[in-house]
């Protein structure tokens, strides 16, 4: 394959992420020789069965030998785990990424496993379901969709621009940070929103008053959508809270202020300052629309799956 951009590419997790990134690498013509594995053996074959990679290796070692790019496609708090596994493997010149959604961690962990001959990009698309496993993977996940590719100081520039035409080759459109602000981002425009739908569905679920399948009945879309966000994968979502604590903690006491204000708008019945605020934030629904992050069609219940959903 004389166009791909690397000769052999090694998966390591084979979910939702890893499935659509053997997808996508195979419709693009990115790898010559793709290489997949998990720590299941049960999605090892299902691996197999479905045709993700041209071969399914049974431990990320194995893998990882010979290959041009490494990508670890596994919850956060697995990561370091993976690099320690995967880095006396490393060839000379081959890069170890991975996808997760906090970055700092995720560098503290993994860094210090990476051989001097090798090279550590980190990354994040921000695309992703609620659903996980590797039949939920499509090779469309990362169409317009943007990803993160961290570049700090030191970072070699080769190797940051071939994950970065990595990305490219598989759909999306690409930003570089520092994990730093990346990390200060995602936890306001990603972890934040999910813990509050983690909790307004837990809450829901505890009321007293109000019977659970009266909630599930007569769920109305905005509750609806909140749990399509809390169906998301848990062990991920408990990773990511853990791993970027400062970023999220500083988030939710902004956030708690700005609902304390809510509340007082509300008790003293102020509104001037609810119409304020909501009319500022359909300008920046409708910007979101406006840059292809998301549809205005009426898709009640999201039946057309027109776009995926980001973590």
């Amino acid at each position: 394959m004389a166009d791909a951009l690397f000769e052999r590419v090694a998966i390591i997790g084979v979910g939702l992420i890893g499935s659509s990134i053997a997808h996508a690498l195979r419709r693009g013509g990115l790898a010559a020789n793709i290489v997949v594995s998990d720590a299941d053996p049960a999605v090892r074959a299902r691996a197999a069965t479905l045709g993700l990679g041209d071969e399914v290796a049974e431990t990320a070692a194995e893998a990882a030998k010979s290959a041009d790019l490494v990508v670890a496609c596994v919850p956060i708090g697995a990561c370091g785990a993976v690099a320690a596994e995967v880095g006396p493997s490393l060839k000379p010149g081959a890069i170890l990424t991975d996808v997760g959604s906090v970055k700092g961690a995720v560098i503290r962990d993994m860094a210090p496993h990476v051989p001097a001959h090798a090279h550590f990009v980190p990354a994040h698309p921000i695309a992703g379901t609620e659903n996980s496993g590797p039949d939920s993977g499509f090779a469309e996940l990362f169409d317009g969709r943007w990803a993160i590719v961290v570049s700090e100081n030191g970072a070699d520039a080769g190797a940051v621009a071939s994950v970065r035409a990595f990305w490219e080759g598989m759909g999306a459109k690409v930003d570089t940070m520092t994990a730093q602000h990346h990390d200060l981002v995602f936890a306001i425009v990603s972890h934040v929103p999910h813990l509050i739908a983690y909790n307004i569905v837990g809450t829901a679920a505890d009321l007293e008053d109000v019977t659970q399948s009266e909630v599930i009945k007569y769920s109305a879309s905005g509750f609806r959508d909140f749990t399509r966000i809390a169906a998301s994968d848990p062990t991920m979502w408990r990773d990511v809270f853990l791993n970027n604590r400062d970023a999220v903690l500083q988030m939710l006491g902004r956030f708690t202020e700005d609902l304390t204000a809510l509340q007082r708008a509300i008790r003293w019945g102020e509104g001037d300052k609810l119409f304020e605020l909501f009319s500022r934030t359909r300008a920046i629904r409708r910007d979101i629309i406006e840059q292809g992050q998301d549809t205005a069609a009426p898709d009640f219940g999201r039946r057309t799956a027109s776009l995926p959903t980001k973590n």
